[in-house]
């Protein structure tokens, strides 16, 4: 396994870093079943933030401070794990050592989530909610930063590395499309659907036990391919000395401050509007609880649809219009319906809500696809950026940034949902009653914040994301400059 830093850890092998390499697919699709945790860690959110706040009644606010607290930790957590798995010397490479501590313990935190002691006073729920998922977030990024950054360095060649993206949102997709069923087809079933209090913590159990089998597999599949990437050259002084300086130098980049920030943006969005998602389902729409799935599986019909699309997009137009066209096909949606049912002037329910959320939710997966495929590939073309302007490789510290901001789906989004529902005195408990009716201007403000807010902060991450400035024919001048320098890295390592 993994070799600690400093002495007894074998030298740094000067090796080129492979340039024109294209994992076989049988890697690839290894590779994508990792995927798993990620996405099956953010389909679960929504469920949580249900069944915290409207079946055991715990009030928005804390429900929304337990998640800030959770994010804070990532905030400080993420760098230490990016800049681990970049210093770690192993067989197995520098990445898959920590992906095999984080799966076992996701899972363990994950099923603790979803399985409160019964009778708990609210105070205790909240610490439990917390100190859960602090844990789960914690160990999910203990997998995910490597995991993201191994798909980085699979491939330097500009399409091939939106292939590789391609192939892990596959992977999400399955993982969630499998959450969704099983939740809806053996759980959350009958009249009392996602009301069913009893259900959540075999569930919980449920599905962070076949997380846990899709990352090991995962891993088995890819740790052959993994372990021939090669290493860094440059020799490693200890994390807590050299990080504060490696996370100044990579926000010194301003590829990366824009990426940053622009996703950070876009998936408090996602996550404010998936966190609201079974609220306005159960209580604005009156979905019948066997329909809901069918929207979940629209949005993932919709990005499955961006993933052939988007590579052969890429072949024709450059990442950033792939970028500025998915943020169009995310932004309207969430505009359009809910304003007008904000308004009034268009309120269907049941069956007749169905169609319409169907459509729309499909718009808004294939954008989504667009985003989700062409973003981590440039995160890759900015580390490359990095390397070339100061000389050294930092994909981990990268790769834990684009990690920390999707994660802010799951923590930003959801905590301004708890807010949000506390501001506008949505009913405690209303999920302990099937059929409970909601004050009509309750469900205006809840429409607004799961539509029309979420549509304004992405335009705000499209604003920022405009300066973005990598292009094809940048990005070929960065890789022609790293190839000279990494043949006379190798040939220095060689004479030495």
């Amino acid at each position: 396994m993994a070799v600690a830093e400093g002495a007894g850890a074998p030298a740094p092998q000067a090796v080129a870093y492979g340039e024109g390499r294209k994992p076989p697919a049988t890697v690839k699709f290894a590779y994508s079943l990792g995927q798993v945790i990620e996405s099956g860690y953010l389909a679960m959110n929504s469920f949580v933030f249900f069944y915290y706040t409207a079946v055991l009644g715990l009030s928005g606010t804390l429900v929304g401070a337990a998640l800030a607290i959770s994010m804070c930790l990532d905030a400080v957590f993420d760098p230490f794990i990016g800049s681990w798995s970049d210093s770690v010397r192993s067989r197995l490479g520098r990445r898959l050592p920590v992906m095999l501590i984080g799966a076992p313990l996701t899972f363990l935190t994950l099923g603790m989530l979803f399985a409160p002691p019964s009778g708990l006073a609210p105070m205790l729920l909240f610490a439990w909610l917390t100190a859960s998922k602090m844990g789960v977030r914690a160990f999910a990024s203990m997998f995910n930063i490597p995991y993201f950054t191994l798909g980085g360095e699979m491939s330097d060649d500009y399409v091939e590395r939106a292939r590789i993206v391609a192939w892990r949102l596959m992977g999400g997709i399955l993982a969630t499309v499998l959450v969704t069923w099983v939740a809806f087809t053996f759980f959350f079933t009958g009249e009392v659907g996602l009301q069913r209090r009893e259900a959540y913590p075999a569930f919980g159990w449920t599905i962070a036990g076949l997380m846990l089998a899709g990352a090991l597999i995962s891993c088995l599949g890819v740790w052959r391919y993994a372990a021939s990437l090669s290493r860094p050259i440059d020799a490693q002084t200890h994390m807590l000395s050299r990080l504060p300086g490696e996370v100044r130098e990579i926000f010194r980049n301003r590829s990366f401050r824009i990426l940053f920030l622009s996703m950070l943006m876009f998936t408090s969005a996602a996550g404010l509007n998936a966190a609201l998602n079974n609220h306005t389902f159960v209580f604005v729409w009156k979905l019948p609880p066997g329909t809901i799935q069918l929207v979940s599986y629209a949005l993932l019909a919709g990005i499955t649809a961006g993933i052939p699309v988007t590579p052969l997009l890429l072949r024709r137009m450059e990442k950033k219009a792939a970028m500025m066209w998915g943020f169009a096909l995310v932004i309207v949606p969430w505009m359009i319906l809910p304003t007008l049912r904000a308004l009034g002037l268009f309120a269907p329910t049941g069956a007749e809500a169905l169609g319409w959320l169907v459509a729309t939710t499909l718009i808004v997966g294939l954008g989504s696809g667009l985003i989700f495929i062409a973003l981590p590939s440039m995160m890759a073309d900015a580390a490359d950026e990095h390397e070339h302007v100061f000389g050294t490789r930092r994909e981990g510290l990268y790769f834990s940034g684009l990690g920390f901001a999707g994660k802010a789906a799951a923590g930003v989004g959801a905590m301004v949902g708890g807010f949000a529902l506390d501001l506008m005195h949505f009913p405690a408990q209303a999920g302990a009653k099937v059929g409970a009716a909601i004050p009509e201007d309750v469900i205006g403000k809840l429409i607004l914040a799961w539509g029309f807010v979420p549509a304004t902060m992405s335009v705000i991450g499209a604003l920022i994301f405009m300066p973005y400035a990598i292009t094809r024919v940048r990005h070929a001048e960065i890789a022609a400059g790293l190839k000279v320098k990494r043949a006379a890295d190798v040939s220095a390592g060689r004479s030495s």
